[in-house]
């Protein structure tokens, strides 16, 4: 019979004793409640191991578009007199709830490339030589901010991930901004390309996956769009076109991520939980985009509202199980703007109070649909709102929705 002192313990026994040492070292011995820790007054402190969100920065074009004269300088820069296109175009402006956009696009580089606005003519070339340019001047606007804000050096960052449908060439645009911003040659680059309106939540889904990994990197996300690519003049081949031309603006955005041991002069302000993804099959063509001779086209199927309606409570709730929680109003919102049509769907869906989705609805007012960075947008006034104490949940979920149908998806929660 073995002696007490050296106990003959079973594998299962063994990787329970892992697991609990495991959980004992990263939880420090606090106290758990579902296998979640709580801090004293309800919030929870930075969890060890975690990873969190750490700075935000954003970029934007000089030319600043007001809503009000989209109509009269979209159809002068497209030399369009047609009056069904205008008064349908003045009806989207109004419904897009958009008042300010940003934009690359202007008169001056219409008059530079007068072929952008020639309908038919083979004008990838020059458009990319514009967007490929564009997003990284903005891209790295957003990342020094980010950068600033974080108070450390560029050369700390251990990786980037860059994050755009708006170029096309070789090497890629995370080399070039890695350049540009004088980041460690060995800095680890992640591209995530043409993931149209979900790519910002997949870059920190990604993020995450990251930082957790690689206990103390700290990961730089930026994102960068312009609609350069995909400027025309209006068609009644193409009645999308002027749904882009009320609703899409340009920008970049950066979040800085990391996990581990923070510094004193690190500020989080929020933990990513849990993340998931999940497509909905069948829906491929809901949201089609081709690149030709021309540049890209979009379209969007009127039914996107509706197929993302039929999927968002089961998707939310698998987000929301991981903490127990069941009632939608129970957690914070930050969801990705796509447009109005959307924000009211899931609204009514989940019978949101209207105040969970005003900082989405915010966003788009003041940017409008930037593409992959309107979601960090929606964080940074959702930071704000911690900061002044004006959301008592302490559980928030962040959605995103692109081509597939993608819904993209991460459990999160504040940090004191």
């Amino acid at each position: 019979m073995a002696s007490p002192r050296h106990k003959i313990t079973t594998p299962a026994e063994n990787l329970k004793g892992r697991k609990r040492r495991r959980e004992e070292s990263q939880w420090g011995g606090m106290a758990m409640t579902g296998g979640i820790s709580r801090g004293a007054n309800g919030k929870s402190p930075a969890s060890r191991g975690k990873a969190m969100l750490l700075a935000l920065g954003k970029g934007f074009p000089d030319q600043v578009l007001p809503q009000e004269k989209v109509v009269e300088g979209y159809l002068q820069d497209s030399c369009c007199d047609d009056p069904a296109t205008r008064a349908k175009l003045e009806r989207l402006c109004k419904t897009t709830t958009v008042r300010t956009r940003y934009t690359v696009m202007s008169k001056e580089l219409l008059d530079q490339h007068p072929e952008l606005k020639t309908e038919g003519a083979p004008t990838l070339t020059p458009r990319l030589d514009i967007c490929n340019a564009a997003v990284i001047d903005l891209g790295a606007t957003a990342a020094r901010a980010a950068l600033d804000e974080w108070g450390r050096p560029a050369a700390d960052i251990t990786h980037l991930i860059y994050i755009s449908s708006s170029e096309l060439r070789l090497p890629g645009g995370d080399l070039h901004l890695a350049a540009r911003l004088g980041l460690n040659p060995n800095t680890v680059r992640t591209s995530l390309l043409f993931l149209g309106c979900s790519g910002g939540a997949a870059a920190l889904r990604t993020a995450k996956d990251i930082a957790e990994n690689n206990p103390g990197s700290r990961v730089l996300v930026t994102a960068a769009e312009t609609t350069v690519l995909g400027f025309r003049p209006p068609s009644y081949d193409r009645p999308y076109d002027l749904v882009g031309a009320a609703l899409f603006g340009d920008g970049a955005s950066a979040v800085i991520i990391g996990a581990g041991p923070m510094t004193p002069a690190e500020n989080p302000f929020l933990e990513l939980e849990f993340s998931t993804q999940e497509f909905l099959p069948g829906t491929d063509k809901v949201i089609d985009g081709k690149i030709s001779e021309e540049g890209i086209n979009f379209k969007l199927g009127r039914d996107l509202p509706e197929k993302i309606e039929s999927r968002i409570e089961g998707f939310c709730r698998t987000l929301m199980e991981q903490v127990g929680i069941k009632d939608f109003n129970d957690v914070f919102w930050a969801v990705h703007p796509g447009g109005p049509a959307i924000l009211n769907r899931l609204e009514v869906c989940l019978e949101l109070h209207p105040e969970k989705l005003k900082i989405s609805r915010k966003a788009l007012m003041n940017y409008g649909n930037v593409s992959s960075n309107t979601i960090f947008y929606v964080l940074e006034y959702l930071r704000d709102e911690l900061k002044k104490g004006a959301i008592s949940e302490e559980w928030g979920l962040i959605l995103a929705f692109g081509p597939g149908i993608t819904f993209e998806g991460l459990l999160v929660r504040g940090v004191n």
